[in-house]
């Protein structure tokens, strides 16, 4: 026999340079097969609704440049803190409600630059988890989009980095590691994020659509 079904709330809008519709369609048959009933939003408004929320076992946001009101801030913020699971990738998850600590504080990063060209780069799993449940059976891989210097938050568990060129931000110098996937808790609530998924093709490549599934899937409730 089955358990029962999980919810998930997949809540998708913004800037629409990042394809939120495609990019989400792409996982929402992969979320049924998990088990989850799937509302899907194109209202931040929906965060606001602590009754919703409080039935959600996982949020999948996709959702750049937005800002969020106080009440919607605090509506997501606190559900998550209380359970619910937040998962998503790139700008909709880092790239959006900068004018809103509390939602900077959850997710565990904020995006500041990226050079003006896509670029060739290495995602490099971390040795000391390449084991979990995310990463498991995964080897280092490339990717040809957009790459992300971010502001990562200490507490982040970092499942995979890459080298990024600090003359590209102005600084010089030797490479440093830049996180690509993290995850993260807050309060009883666990998160997940990869900065890969500029475009809906970043998403299809095999290896970043399996860390990506499985990473929504992990951070449920």
């Amino acid at each position: 026999m089955s358990g029962p079904t999980r919810r998930a709330l997949v809540v998708r809008g913004g800037w629409e340079g990042h394809e939120p519709v495609e990019a989400t369609d792409l996982f929402l048959g992969e979320l049924k097969e998990a088990g989850f009933d799937l509302t899907v939003s194109a209202e931040l408004d929906v965060y606001a609704d602590r009754r919703l929320l409080s039935g959600t076992d996982l949020i999948v946001q996709c959702w750049t440049a937005g800002r969020l009101t106080g009440e919607q801030c605090a509506g997501l913020v606190s559900a998550v803190h209380a359970g619910t699971g937040f998962a998503g990738w790139h700008g909709g998850v880092v790239a959006t409600f900068a004018d809103s600590p509390d939602y900077l504080r959850m997710v565990g990063g904020l995006f500041l630059f990226r050079p003006a060209d896509f670029l060739h780069y290495r995602v490099v799993i971390s040795p000391e988890h390449a084991e979990h449940p995310i990463m498991a059976g995964l080897t280092d891989f490339d990717v040809h989009s957009e790459q992300y210097w971010m502001l990562s938050d200490g507490l982040n568990t970092v499942l995979a980095s890459t080298a990024v060129d600090p003359a590209d931000g102005g600084h010089g110098g030797a490479p440093l590691d830049m996180p690509v996937v993290w995850t993260r808790r807050w309060g009883k609530g666990k998160i997940f994020f990869s900065a890969i998924g500029h475009r809906t093709a970043d998403l299809r490549d095999p290896t970043v659509r399996t860390l990506t599934r499985r990473g929504l899937v992990w951070a449920a409730r």
